[in-house]
């Protein structure tokens, strides 16, 4: 089956300014950008040695003293990339010129108030902003959509994220102490992509929890989407199975009345290092057996998919594209979900009359 999964990259391409040195821009965006041929015109960063040592590394050619030199000497078509915290996006936003093209890290703000602070800069300065929610552009989520689009495997009935591996928090020291970890940080991934395949749900039920052994505010999530009757979405996520490689699970499964999908997210075990992909189809046939096809995509979530949610916000400040993926109004409603099943998890299920 012919299976399209790539993304448009910009007819016309846009210097980037990068905003931050953290290892996010290390191990994806920088890789990312030199995948793809685009232009990093500078970067910044608070401790400029960091800047500096990535520079180097990816030879850009410009490393600004602070955010208002970057400002200054910025073309006056860049595109600014910020690899921040939250509780530094207002700030950062309101100094950058009005009208431009901006990438936000996700989580798109810490607590929806920031959110809605966050939203309110972008509007007021009409900044063309998304936010870099990039497993959408993972190359089997691309090939997902794109058989499912075609009607491949029929009417969608159940989609289930599950995530079972060993994460090595201490390597993300600025959040593995949030008090909001676990949903905020990480299945906001798999939130935002159910969102993206099956739209806003009409509530959810969830439970994040905490490991008895750890300091951390929670590792392990059960996230439902409730939308029509004859539809299941389930974000399942466990961080803590430090009992070697058998039995770990990192997948997303589409089930549908025609056929089947089963994407394997490679990344997220034996994570950082990551094992292979993979990418299985089921198309059923009248009178046959079912049989599941396997497909080899190039590329992966890092660094590909960084490509994809850049390129899109390029393609539309550039009047090549009139859709922004992952635009802030978009993904202001993932913010809403994810705030949803912080408030289920907070009050509980129902207790049984016993």
């Amino acid at each position: 089956m012919d299976i399209n999964y790539k993304y448009t990259l910009p007819k016309q391409s846009r210097p980037i300014i990068i905003i931050g040195a953290g290892g996010i821009v290390n191990d994806a965006h920088m890789p990312a950008y030199k995948k793809a041929g685009f232009e990093v015109y500078g970067i910044t960063n608070r401790t400029k040695a960091r800047a500096e040592k990535i520079a180097e590394k990816f030879d850009i050619p410009r490393v600004f003293e602070d955010i208002d030199d970057a400002i200054q000497q910025a073309p006056e078509n860049a595109v600014f990339d910020l690899t921040l915290m939250p509780n530094q996006f207002v700030s950062t936003l309101e100094k950058l010129p009005d009208g431009a093209p901006v990438l936000i890290q996700k989580p798109l703000g810490d607590y929806f108030e920031q959110t809605q602070e966050i939203i309110e800069v972008c509007k007021r300065k009409k900044l063309i902003a998304a936010v870099n929610c990039q497993l959408r552009f993972a190359p089997y989520i691309m090939a997902a959509r794109d058989l499912i689009n075609k009607g491949a495997i029929g009417q969608v009935y159940d989609m289930e994220v599950k995530v079972s591996v060993h994460m090595p928090w201490e390597l993300f020291p600025n959040v593995m102490y949030h008090p909001r970890l676990e949903i905020q940080q990480h299945s906001i991934h798999h939130i935002d992509l159910v969102r993206s395949f099956l739209g806003n749900p009409k509530s959810v039920m969830a439970k994040t929890l905490k490991h008895p052994a750890k300091e951390m505010s929670s590792t392990r999530t059960n996230v439902i989407m409730e939308y029509a009757d004859d539809l299941r979405a389930l974000v399942s996520t466990n961080h803590d199975h430090i009992f070697g490689d058998k039995h770990q699970e990192s997948y997303v499964k589409w089930e549908g009345t025609k056929g089947a999908i089963y994407a394997k997210m490679g990344l997220l075990m034996n994570y950082p290092d990551g094992v292979p992909d993979a990418f299985e189809y089921c198309i059923l046939e009248e009178g046959k057996k079912p049989e599941w096809k396997s497909e080899q995509l190039e590329g992966s979530w890092f660094p590909d998919a960084f490509i994809g949610t850049m390129s899109s916000l390029i393609c539309y400040a550039n009047g090549e594209s009139d859709v922004l993926d992952t635009s802030i109004d978009d993904v202001m409603d993932t913010m809403l979900v994810v705030e949803a099943a912080y408030e289920s998890s907070d009050k509980g299920g129902v207790t049984p009359n016993y």
